[in-house]
């Protein structure tokens, strides 16, 4: 009889087992059989899958940049912000918005360069704009869109060609990146504060 049971406990946790697989391979084939599609892919990339495709003009172009530019961003040494570095960038990035009602056009001019100053310490490259922006999209894929709009602005105020309200635009967007990237010094200094 204890045999028996044992022989039984044997069986429940084999057909336990046996149900288990099944799922994980039901469950691999199903994320592997659509993997290119647009909707996976968009899930995989988030936002940051809409302009290669509309640049590469192919799903299969448009995985294969954003694959290249992962591998790219992966061989990069990008870095939290150090405690000590915060502070300085924060009130930097004070000032530039107390003195956007003042002026403008300088403020989001300045923001530009506090954004770029801000990635090059995080050790994102600042030659190219366009390569900065992919670079940053691997990460943050939400974020480049808004970084691109701004800087956008900012080359117009350059020509003297933008409004008020895209200067305005202009910095909600530059602000919104700006934390982004001072996220990380906020909280490792609370870590070392606790």
């Amino acid at each position: 009889m204890h045999l028996h049971l044992l022989d039984m406990n044997l069986i429940a946790l084999a057909v336990v087992a046996i149900l288990i697989m099944a799922v994980l391979v039901f469950l691999y084939v199903r994320k592997h059989k659509n993997k290119d599609t647009p909707e996976s892919l968009r899930m995989e990339f988030g936002p940051g899958y809409d302009r290669p495709l509309r640049e590469y003009a192919s799903e299969q172009n448009a995985k294969a940049q954003l694959e290249h530019r992962e591998n790219r961003v992966e061989n990069l040494n990008i870095r939290d912000f150090a405690p000590m570095e915060h502070e300085p960038f924060s009130k930097r990035w004070e000032s530039i918005q107390s003195r956007f009602i003042e002026s403008p056009r300088a403020a989001v001019t300045e923001a530009d360069d506090l954004v770029s100053s801000l990635m090059s310490v995080r050790g994102y490259p600042l030659p190219d704009f366009e390569q900065r922006g992919a670079d940053i999209s691997v990460d943050h894929p939400r974020v480049m869109e808004s970084y691109h709009a701004a800087h956008e602005i900012a080359l117009r105020v350059k020509r003297d060609e933008a409004t008020t309200e895209e200067l305005r635009t202009a910095m909600i967007h530059f602000r919104s990146l700006f934390e982004m990237l001072a996220q990380a010094a906020a909280s490792a200094e609370r870590k070392e504060v606790a």
